[in-house]
């Protein structure tokens, strides 16, 4: 497992975390149960994860609270990623919520800090120089060692700077959502500022098991993210995909997670699973090491033809 730091002045951490969206349960069809998701938590830090990121409103809370299961007894293994989110869906992000919002993550997780506390994403109601400020003070008084940002863009991280800053920004990224590549990763990399993907898989679209006609449970979200028009675009690309990964003795998906891990300024992706085999192997995807003509042949299957797939 290869490991980056986290921003200029951040921990190393490993090049793929264990993403807790999914244990949360909400919005991913029928919840597993929880000894099976703590399974695959244990199983992503046993193989070489360093870090896990959750939120509140992953399941509203239960994600953390399985997460601080997970890590009961080995808090020191692991560095711990959490966000507050705008009141629409979480606590809110105003200075008086954020405060209340972090003691809340904690008790949830079991801890005293968190090693990344993100504003999950912006809310224009609030100026950014606001809850900035409001998260500055947690890394003061020891709630968190580092604040990052998810969902934002150059212009929202630039207003931050000045305030305090910004250890890492947590946005989508994959072959088939390549739009933070070409700007915005080369921009960070040079203000020392960490980038941490998340759905490096699409939502499971990257793994060659998904077919065009697929259908979803009416709680699963990717039932109306995954139209039948995005299907019959992006499926033919991963059969591609496929064909290249199985030259190289890989698999799709295993493919795909490299292609973003090779990505310039990018620190780590965060993969989701609720299966500790799965979990097991994108820790060894950590480990591929691609030529820079695979990373661009695979890159352009989802560049070219009629643009990037919706």
């Amino acid at each position: 497992m290869r490991t980056r730091k986290l921003g200029g002045a951040g921990p190393e951490i490993s090049v793929t975390g264990y993403g807790a969206w999914q244990a949360g349960g909400a919005h991913w069809g029928e919840p597993v149960p929880d000894d099976d998701v703590i399974a695959a938590i244990q199983a992503a830090i046993d193989s070489g994860q360093t870090w896990i990121d959750t939120a509140e409103v992953y399941g509203q809370g239960r994600s953390e609270e399985l997460v601080g299961r997970a890590i009961a007894g080995r808090r020191d293994d692991v560095l711990v990623f959490t966000k507050v989110a705008p009141d629409d869906e979480g606590s809110g992000i105003r200075p008086d919520e954020i405060r209340s919002a972090i003691q809340r993550s904690l008790r949830r997780l079991g801890t005293d800090h968190v090693d990344l506390y993100q504003v999950h994403w912006p809310d224009e109601r609030i100026p950014v120089e606001e809850t900035w400020g409001a998260m500055a003070e947690l890394v003061g008084e020891g709630l968190t060692r580092r604040i990052g940002v998810s969902n934002f863009d150059r212009a929202l991280v630039e207003r931050c700077l000045p305030i305090h800053p910004v250890a890492s920004v947590q946005n989508e990224l994959s072959l088939l959502c390549q739009d933070d590549t070409s700007e915005l990763l080369p921009w960070l990399a040079g203000q020392g500022i960490g980038y941490l993907a998340y759905s490096p898989l699409a939502s499971g679209l990257l793994t060659g098991r998904i077919a065009a006609g697929e259908t979803f449970a009416e709680d699963d979200w990717r039932r109306d993210e995954f139209t039948p028009d995005r299907l019959a675009d992006a499926v033919p690309r991963v059969e591609r995909l496929a064909a290249i990964a199985e030259r190289l003795e890989l698999t799709t998906a295993d493919l795909a997670l490299a292609w973003v891990l090779h990505q310039p300024g990018l620190t780590g992706a965060i993969c989701g699973t609720l299966s500790a085999a799965n979990a097991r192997r994108n820790s060894a995807a950590g480990g591929i090491e691609l030529d820079p003509a695979v990373v661009a042949e695979a890159g352009e299957l989802f560049t070219s033809g009629a643009g990037r797939p919706a």
